[in-house]
């Protein structure tokens, strides 16, 4: 019989922010809540109580709740949580204002800093003070083309601070792919850095921060951070001002937090804009402050004092996610540059260094270091390590072997997933849980997660339509520039009317848990049969030869094949018994529906500023469609890769 990975002892469970919360819950509502699985039950039939007690559990700072929990609750889109609620985000971050580590800092190898809470609390207060001066305020849009650097994060704060709604790119996005992001927006701040550091080289950001400005008339002030060097030329840059410059007239003092209501614009995040022009999504601060609570207490167990990193750029949904980290009272670790620079070891050098107790990274760089052949616990100290998580893709069975066996036996590994659209996790880890091999733990904690085929009906034990039935409170408060609701509603109501649609191809196990099979847009149909493609990359990649893979289905004589593109190592050729031994283990471990009808070696896969690859892109490539908006890809060079194959017109 099949055993769990990981099973927490007693002692862990019964010191867990979740029994903690399970017991508040009992004794305020009067309910028997005996394990995770009731707790879940209850966070959706009570989902006003459990979110109420969410707010309470996390000590939320508000001027007031109201009598009204959730308003419009049958409707989606159209239901509002906590209407007569006031709050502000950043005041909710910044409760603690002593000596301890508040962000720690890695720019690779050339940097090094540190702040503490006084620290943090003293630059929100400058720059907080240089936006009113300069008449920032509630709903002004305050734009970051910044890395992932404490100054990002403090000008989120201070943005918050205010009201106005906060946005970030990276560095590394093109001159248009900033603009189609930013010129929808129309900030009125802009922020730089003079460059960046990644895999030891360095960056400048100047030319293109100097057109990027030009081509943003709403743009007051462009506010550029020293970063790669200590004197940046600010000649050309519209509005240019350094940082220092911008709030030395200010000293540090009290924060003048604008409490607005639980709905108020707090950032605009961007889809990846791989099928069109980006979207951009507003996420309120009341949900998002409620979602990130909940996620950050009872599903990664984080407490104050904690130390917590995940690797990140400031163009994912995942550094808002650990922004927010701050409002558990723990210290947010930051790290920007190459994860594997100067070589694999690097993060797990920091992680040693800096006594992580929370480890976020994707799935890929698991595997990736995995397929080194590094063994991360040897020779470093990980024993304050309690939590890794990993998301952005499935996380392979195989990955979690390795997490187990190489980084840590003792380790609560959670894979999550959820997105950009709800600035958090529909499925992830629950620390009072068992850890199955290759699943993710859990439907989260008042997310109506099920499954649906084609027709709307829920499954279950078969793979289906991710969907969410009743609301959140960190749904999306709008589409900017989206009056009428209209592309809202077409992103995520129109396949079933009433019900929340993500786009993920998933199944609900028997423990309860989720397998997620991959993006329902990226489903393979050969015959009909609708395939995960994350099915054939968990085998695929297993093999020593095949560094990573990308699949699509080529329409082939009035039906659809499968067409798989390989990276192999180093001077390795696809030989005919190297195509054969990807197809038979494919046959083994999947079905014959799964195997490929053509595998075809590649030198590089596309992928988005994020890491995510780009099934979509290819396919289009392929069939000779246009790529529109070829800057949300990290490496657009790499689609012409695929273009015209003549391995594929046979």
């Amino acid at each position: 019989m099949a055993q769990p990975l990981w099973q927490p002892s007693e002692d862990r469970i019964r010191s867990s922010n979740l029994a903690r919360f399970m017991a508040e819950v009992e004794e305020r509502w009067e309910v028997d809540i005996g394990d995770y699985a009731a707790l879940y039950r209850f966070s959706i039939a009570d989902m006003e109580k459990f979110w109420q007690s969410v707010a309470a559990f996390a000590g939320i700072i508000a001027q007031g709740w109201g009598e009204t929990v959730l308003a419009d609750g049958e409707e989606m889109p159209g239901a509002r949580w906590f209407p007569d609620a006031r709050l502000n985000f950043a005041e909710n971050l910044l409760r603690r204002g002593d000596g301890a580590d508040a962000i720690v800092f890695w720019g690779e190898d050339e940097v090094r800093r540190r702040l503490s809470w006084a620290e943090l609390r003293a630059e929100v207060s400058k720059l907080s003070q240089a936006f009113r001066a300069m008449g920032v305020g509630p709903g002004d849009r305050v734009a970051a083309f910044m890395p992932n650097m404490p100054e990002t994060m403090i000008a989120a704060l201070a943005s918050a601070s205010v009201g106005a709604v906060f946005s970030s790119c990276s560095p590394d996005f093109g001159t248009d792919g900033v603009l189609d992001r930013f010129g929808q927006i129309e900030p009125k701040v802009l922020f730089s850095a003079d460059g960046y550091f990644f895999n030891g080289q360095t960056y400048d950001s100047l030319p293109r921060l100097a057109e990027i400005a030009a081509r943003l008339p709403s743009v007051e002030k462009t506010v550029v951070v020293p970063y790669v060097g200590t004197q940046p030329p600010l000649a050309g840059i519209a509005g240019g001002v350094t940082w220092r410059d911008f709030t030395r007239t200010f000293t540090a003092g009290e924060i003048a937090f604008t409490r607005l209501p639980f709905d108020h614009p707090l950032y605009i995040l961007y889809t990846s804009g791989t099928t069109g022009e980006p979207k951009c999504i507003v996420h309120g601060a009341g949900g998002t402050l409620l979602q990130h609570a909940k996620e950050h207490a009872l599903m990664c167990d984080i407490k104050p004092g904690d130390r917590v990193f995940y690797a990140t750029t400031t163009g994912w949904m995942m550094w808002n996610w650990l922004v927010s980290v701050l409002a558990r009272g723990a210290t947010v670790l930051l790290y920007d540059g190459a994860p594997f620079y100067p070589g694999p070891e690097a993060l797990f050098d920091y992680a040693d260094a800096e006594a992580f107790t929370l480890f976020g990274t994707s799935a890929k760089f698991i595997d990736a270091v995995n397929k080194t052949g590094l063994a991360p616990a040897k020779g470093r100290d990980l024993a304050n390590l309690r939590t890794m998580i990993s998301t952005g893709s499935p996380l392979a069975p195989e990955s979690f072997d390795f997490v187990y066996a190489k980084i840590k036996k003792d380790l609560h590994l959670a894979s999550v997933s959820g997105g950009t659209d709800i600035i958090g996790c529909f499925v992830g880890g629950d620390p009072t849980g068992p850890v199955w091999r290759g699943e993710i733990q859990a439907r989260c904690l008042g997310m109506a997660v099920e499954v649906f085929d084609d027709v709307g009906t829920p499954v279950r034990s078969v793979k289906g339509e991710l969907v969410c039935t009743a609301p959140f409170p960190s749904m999306p408060v709008s589409f900017w520039n989206d009056a009428d609701g209209a592309k809202y509603r077409a992103a995520y109501f129109e396949r079933y009317p009433g019900v929340w649609h993500h786009g993920d191809f998933i199944e609900l196990t028997e423990h309860g848990g989720v397998i997620i099979h991959g993006r329902s847009d990226a489903t393979l149909n050969p015959g009909g049969v609708r395939i995960g493609t994350a099915e054939i990359y968990r085998q695929v990649e297993q093999l020593d030869e095949v560094v990573e893979a990308i699949a699509i289905g080529q329409q082939w004589q009035g039906d659809v094949r499968i067409v798989l593109f390989v990276v192999l190592r180093q001077g390795l050729e696809l030989s005919a018994a190297l195509t054969e031994k990807i197809k038979a283990r494919v046959r083994a471990n999947c079905s014959p529906r799964h195997v490929p009808a053509r595998v075809v070696r590649v030198a590089d896969i596309p992928r988005t500023k994020s890491g995510k690859i780009t099934e979509l892109a290819v396919a289009d490539v392929v069939h000779g469609r246009e790529v529109t908006y070829t800057s949300a890809l990290a490496n657009p060079e790499a689609l012409e890769l695929y273009r015209d194959l003549e391995a594929l017109r046979t």
